[in-house]
């Protein structure tokens, strides 16, 4: 919830707590600047497509 939307008045305060807690985690996630990989594969991310090849050889995991 953002400070322009209302919250529900009927929810307990614990919710409200809880609430407030996972997007001050959204904002500090988005926030991290990760450093680039460095001797990475170039292309996407191999581990998506469910393989991993290094110098012709194929690893399936």
């Amino acid at each position: 919830m953002t400070a322009d939307t209302p919250q529900k008045p009927d929810l307990p305060p614990a919710a409200l707590r809880a609430l407030a807690e996972a997007e001050e985690r959204r904002a500090n996630a988005a926030a991290l600047d990760l450093p680039p990989e460095l001797g990475g594969r170039e292309g996407p991310e191999p581990v998506r497509y469910g393989d991993y090849e290094k110098k012709g050889l194929a690893v399936d995991f």
